[in-house]
């Protein structure tokens, strides 16, 4: 789609099923499972929606999905489906690997940056070979000093092969990448969680990561047992989401399985989605 001078593109990296009383945190699956029906496993589907930005001659990756280095133990734990995957995605519109020239990670969980590296040679590598890739440094930090609970998450192949590979460029904070390409910190799912900003010619979307996953956690209430620091999810979420109704942002979601992108509507004090892109 276009987004002012801008062009946005989905690019799926397929799709996964994670446990859905996990996703959803404290709320009773009576209530989440009216929209995300669960498997005999009690796992919902979900999206690998990474995103393409093309802009001032540049192509621009937010994050990578699972990527292709799991195992067959770890691929049917999670239920992966690959229909499509982000080299199959690239070709689509006219690009390869090799035509990424940056890749902002949200964090560094498995899930949103397994398609950072490869197996190239028996060994691990990075897949996008001329990219910078930009992760927050405190994101750094946690991913490569993971405690009990992280660890799982944290999957060292995804990312150490970028630093040695020198590819790597941490940064502090909210940054304008490019002009127009912004990254935002919002906490909440992990210390070091960002969100990336887009902005062109008065129009202006917004990449959500895991502050906002998929569709059915727009409800502010409505936070994954996976975020260390669910009241400020709650805080940023609520934040962001008024000012993507007042100021008409794009919302991008990560892991829905069905939408895309979208617009909000606020109704008596609850956020809506009025308009869907698939």
């Amino acid at each position: 789609m276009k987004l002012g001078n801008f062009e946005i593109f989905l690019i799926s990296d397929g799709n996964f099923w994670l446990d859905g009383g996990a996703m959803f945190g404290v709320v009773p699956k009576v209530l989440w499972e009216k929209t995300n029906p669960a498997d005999q496993l009690n796992r919902i589907e979900l999206g690998l929606n990474c995103c393409l930005i093309r802009a001032k001659n540049r192509n621009i990756l937010i994050d990578t999905g699972v990527g292709d280095k799991l195992d067959r133990k770890f691929a049917n734990m999670y239920r992966i489906k690959k229909s499509r995957n982000i080299s199959d995605s690239l070709k689509a519109i006219g690009l390869s690997e090799a035509d990424i020239d940056i890749v902002i990670n949200t964090h560094l969980h498995f899930d949103h940056c397994g398609g950072n590296t490869k197996v190239e040679d028996g060994s691990f590598a990075p897949r996008f070979k001329k990219a910078k890739y930009l992760i927050q440094r405190q994101e750094w930090e946690d991913a490569t000093h993971p405690n009990e609970r992280t660890k799982a998450s944290y999957l060292q192949e995804n990312f150490i092969p970028v630093k040695e590979g020198g590819q790597l460029e941490l940064i502090d904070g909210n940054e304008e990448i490019i002009p127009g390409v912004k990254t935002i910190v919002t906490g909440g799912h992990t210390v070091g969680h960002q969100v990336v900003l887009i902005e062109s010619e008065g129009e202006t979307a917004l990449y959500l990561g895991d502050l906002v996953p998929t569709t059915s956690h727009i409800k502010i209430p409505y936070v994954m047992g996976y975020d260390l620091y669910p009241l400020d999810t709650m805080r940023k979420k609520k934040e962001l989401l008024r000012r993507a109704v007042v100021e008409r942002w794009l919302l991008i979601f990560e892991h829905d399985p069905k939408v895309f992108a979208g617009y909000l509507k606020e109704r008596e004090g609850k956020f809506i989605l009025k308009e869907e892109y698939l």
